[in-house]
């Protein structure tokens, strides 16, 4: 954002694992730029969006919407003239009213849009563009030629103060890399690890000393194993042990019953609705466990788990992994010959918490 401050375009792309706060990571540095510069910052969500017409709208809809509280709202608004509809009690919100055409003009002329924008706000002089849950999108030729364009565009015309950050999974970027090859070299990539062990044990510890709560190094241990390097999982983990406690020394046992419920919940809210449903089979669960018998088994050859399965999973297994694929929780492991992975770490995480859980009872 620095570079853009000075005229130079950069456009990056944030990756990491499912959970690992990609987006909370953008917004917070969207709240900096905004906080300590002369920059005004938009962050879209693009869920369910395949049209590049429609991304371009929606983009500028939601600048317009996050102008609402900020000083510059009047010169947006101005910007924008009669395509704003006030909407709401006393019109406390807006959105732009755009006909198909309007987002094909925005679309293709969206660099000089940007530019007209910034000369219109006297207090802002660099936008920060963050584009995320791009699902829908990453697939589109069309999408990812729009970014190669703005790019040639910028770079051949006068300075404009912009960043882009896109947002997504590694598949994501790949997608888009196989569609324009030459974002490859164009994109900034800022890849975000999983905490390490003595990361996740500090967070804890500072969670629970902020509530006056002392935890053993043995309970710390615990919990860090089975949070596997993901923040959500820390923070869904931590905050079951902390209702689970009923004293300020947090003993083994409520740790163990924290996690129990901790993997209840991130099954119902992280995992995708049809893989939970899909799971419910006990012979099918039974064929998970196996799979994810340890927290760090991200891989598995189906040779190796038939020898560990009972006749009665052996006979299923076949359609297990077929629905598996089909519903993006296991992919077929190019690099090893019968051999099958798990998408992202929450999914193998996930499936090792409900084997400890039964395993524990």
């Amino acid at each position: 954002m620095r570079a853009a401050d000075r005229g130079v375009f950069k456009i990056g792309f944030v990756t990491g694992e499912r959970g690992i706060g990609k987006s909370s990571l953008a917004s917070f540095v969207r709240h900096l730029c905004e906080r300590d510069g002369d920059v005004t910052g938009c962050h879209v969500y693009l869920g369910g969006t395949h049209d590049l017409h429609e991304t371009a709208g929606r983009i500028f809809d939601r600048l317009l919407k996050d102008s609402i509280d900020r000083p510059w709202h009047q010169q947006v608004l101005k910007f924008f003239g009669d395509r704003v509809r006030k909407v709401g009690l006393f019109g406390v919100s807006v959105e732009l009213e755009l006909s198909a055409t309007d987002r094909r003009t925005i679309a293709g002329n969206f660099v000089r849009s940007v530019r007209q924008l910034l000369q219109q706000m006297e207090q802002r002089t660099s936008l920060l563009l963050i584009l995320d849950d791009m699902n829908g999108l990453a697939g589109s030729m069309d999408f990812a030629h729009w970014l190669k364009s703005i790019v040639d565009e910028v770079a051949t015309s006068q300075p404009t103060r912009l960043c882009i950050l896109l947002v997504g999974l590694e598949e994501r970027r790949q997608e888009l890399i196989r569609n324009q090859p030459s974002l490859a070299r164009i994109f900034d990539l800022v890849d975000i690890p999983p905490w390490p062990d003595a990361e996740v044990e500090r967070f804890y510890q500072e969670s629970f000393a902020a509530g006056n709560a002392a935890v053993s190094a043995k309970g710390l241990r615990l919990m860090v194993q089975h949070t596997g390097g993901l923040p959500v999982l820390a923070h869904e983990i931590g905050d079951a042990v902390w209702r689970t406690a009923k004293a300020q020394n947090i003993e083994q046992k409520e740790i163990l019953i924290g996690v129990v419920r901790a993997a209840d919940i991130v099954g119902r809210k992280l995992l995708e609705p049809q893989i939970l449903q899909a799971i419910q089979s006990d012979r099918y669960r039974s064929i998970l466990r196996k799979i994810a018998d340890e927290p760090a088994r991200m891989k598995f050859r189906r040779g190796d788990l038939v020898a560990r399965l009972t006749a009665d999973e052996r006979r299923v297994l076949d359609n297990f992994l077929r629905r598996m694929r089909k519903l993006g929780a296991v992919q077929l492991d190019a690099d090893t010959r019968g051999g099958y992975r798990f998408p992202n770490r929450l999914h193998a995480l996930y499936f090792w918490l409900e084997a400890r859980v039964k395993t524990e009872g």
